[in-house]
């Protein structure tokens, strides 16, 4: 859902790098799973603003810009049953890592390895096999995505090898 980047003010506010639609989303969950390296504990938030086009965040126990410091890094979740459900049209991320992805000719570019966020779209990262052959970069777009079929888990797109 994202990841504190940095404190915030004297008082231990953090700021967040938001992976939602918009980063205020966060707001909505009074409390955070927070960790790194496998090692998660639940937080609450005891407060939560944007601040110019950024999530701030008050965590409880957290009283100071060493203890905010100490966060800096730590990824930000939700457990998955608190999240709205997704409509049609839509994805959460974390069920397209690990899909297949393959053309109309059936070529195989391998599996989503992760997804950047660059601004106009959103494109998937896709990563062969085999260490020799290069990543991909899909965009996931309408005009690029034919079918996501999550209970087979493969992402049918309209893309060349060549691209």
């Amino acid at each position: 859902m994202g990841r504190v980047t940095a404190p915030f003010g004297v008082k231990g506010w953090v700021k967040v790098y938001a992976l939602t639609a918009h980063p205020g989303n966060l707001r909505g969950y009074p409390a955070w799973w927070l960790g790194h390296d496998g090692d998660w504990r639940e937080m609450r938030v005891a407060s939560a603003r944007i601040h110019g086009n950024t999530l701030v965040a008050q965590i409880e126990g957290v009283a100071d810009r060493e203890a905010a410091a100490a966060l800096r890094g730590f990824e930000i979740a939700v457990p998955r049953e608190r999240l709205p459900a997704a409509t049609d049209d839509e994805f959460y991320w974390a069920d397209l890592i690990g899909l297949r992805v393959v053309n109309a000719e059936q070529h195989e570019f391998g599996r989503v390895a992760r997804i950047l966020q660059t601004g106009a779209n959103d494109v998937l990262v896709v990563a062969a096999g085999n260490r020799d052959e290069r990543e991909t970069l899909i965009p996931f777009i309408a005009s690029a995505i034919r079918q996501v079929d999550l209970a087979a888990g493969v992402i049918s797109v309209d893309w060349g090898r060549d691209y």
